[in-house]
């Protein structure tokens, strides 16, 4: 299940349902299990998860801060940075507009084709990133089916900022919508009904009404877009071609650092990656944590129609 589909109002039952759970002797656990469960769940975490980022930053400041700050302020690495935000900061927005209009679409309507546009949505989930990149080379490559019309107008896609803002867009555009569907099923159409009546028009509905109910799962979407944004590899790796300093995300910096032997450098650039995973991560819990405690929200807006 989405995490959007908890949002609001399912945060307070589920907690009611766990006390009253524990409070049962027939479906009480014995305290041996739950301290078994609760180790297992512990060193699970530990060994896979903590230790590799702890060892990211041991080995990233094994050589002083000197060397770590050189690393990240060199001209391939800034670089690489800029590269990294440019194909977030385009590929977000259009994502965004994306998934909302396909959810939209898909919970509101009925309309011939929508399951079939439900699977064309999850279609990034089930392809390998780096046949998704493949992709874009048969099509925009040299020898593609577009290639000799790319060469002919001098445009360069393939091993090119472009390249990799398509790819980029295209292993991310899941995710705001797979966040959005489920949340406007749930909610229904009621409120915006209700809102039609009292003459709203379709901007009005979707400002007053519609975008407050999904605005946490919303920006939960993004958050989550955003940070596979930063972090695909897969895809980019086929269509970037690796030229430093022009078309290097942070990803691939870090590969050809660590190829060269350059291991400080290398895991300098990676602990950049992890701290913004870490912001991501504490803005996702923040998220989550505003969203469950928020009061819902069922009353149609009288002032839709104002």
């Amino acid at each position: 299940m989405s995490a959007a589909t908890t949002l609001n109002w399912a945060a307070a039952p589920r907690g009611n349902a766990a006390v009253r759970f524990e409070s049962r002797e027939a479906t009480r656990e014995t305290p041996w299990v739950k301290w078994t469960i609760l180790g297992i769940s512990l060193t699970f975490f530990a060994v896979f998860l903590l230790l590799p980022l702890v060892a990211v930053f041991v080995e990233a400041l094994r050589k002083g801060w000197e060397t770590y700050w050189s690393a990240l302020i060199h001209e391939d690495a800034l670089s690489a940075i800029m590269l990294t935000l440019t194909a977030a900061a385009i590929s977000v927005p259009l994502n965004l507009v994306f998934g909302v209009c396909a959810a939209w679409a898909i919970a509101k309507f009925e309309f011939r084709g929508k399951h079939l546009l439900i699977t064309l949505i999850d279609l990034p989930f089930s392809v390998s990133p780096v046949i998704a990149g493949l992709i874009y080379v048969l099509i925009f490559g040299a020898q593609g089916w577009l290639g000799p019309w790319v060469a002919e107008h001098d445009v360069k896609i393939i091993f090119a900022v472009p390249g990799i803002v398509l790819a980029t867009v295209f292993v991310t555009f899941p995710f705001v919508a797979r966040e959005l569907i489920p949340l406007m099923q749930a909610q229904g159409r009621e409120e915006e009904e209700a809102a039609i009546v009292l003459g709203a028009n379709g901007w009005q509905t979707f400002w007053y009404v519609t975008l407050p109910n999904i605005k946490w799962g919303l920006l939960y979407g993004v958050i989550l877009c955003n940070a596979r944004a930063m972090g695909e590899f897969g895809a980019v790796s086929v269509v970037s071609g690796h030229i430093r300093g022009q078309t290097n995300t942070l990803p691939l910096h870090v590969e050809i650092l660590y190829n060269e032997y350059q291991f400080a450098a290398a895991f300098a650039v990676a602990s950049l990656l992890a701290l913004l995973a870490l912001v991501t991560l504490a803005i996702k819990t923040w998220v989550e944590h505003r969203a469950c405690s928020a009061p819902p929200s069922r009353e149609p807006r009288q002032d839709a129609a104002s």
